[in-house]
C-alpha cells in the first residue's frame, strides 16, 4: 500500500474536519491540535451519516445526524446510537503535505 497525497496543513485547520476522496473512499480527515491528523471512513456506522459534517472535540467526532461519537486515533464508538467503530488510515505528514494509506 502507498500513502496518496490528499492536501495541505493548511488545508484542513486546527480543531477541525474536512472530507476528502481517496481511491474510491470517502475519508473524514481530522486536525486535532495542529499537528495531530487522523483520518477515518467518513460515514457513520449507525445511519451513514457524514462524519465530515460533524464537530470534533475532546479527540473525537460527532455525527450530525444522531450524535454518535467516534474515538479518531482507534476508530472506536464512544457514544451510542452507533455501536460499530469507524475504519481508520494511517496519515503520513510530511513537512506541509499530508497523506493517507488507502489500498
Amino acid at each position: 500500500m502507498a500513502f496518496e497525497k490528499i492536501g495541505t496543513k493548511s488545508d484542513i485547520p486546527a480543531g477541525t474536519v474536512k472530507v476528502f476522496e481517496v481511491n474510491g473512499r470517502s475519508l473524514c480527515v481530522a486536525n486535532l491540535d495542529g499537528a495531530e491528523f487522523y483520518a477515518i471512513d467518513n460515514l457513520c456506522t449507525h445511519d451513514n451519516g457524514p462524519l465530515g459534517e460533524g464537530t470534533l472535540a475532546d479527540g473525537l467526532v460527532e455525527c450530525p445526524r444522531h450524535g454518535a461519537r467516534f474515538d479518531l486515533k482507534t476508530g472506536a464508538v464512544k457514544a451510542l446510537p452507533a455501536v460499530r467503530p469507524v475504519r481508520t488510515y494511517a496519515v503520513e505528514v510530511d513537512g506541509d503535505d499530508i497523506a493517507v494509506e488507502v489500498e
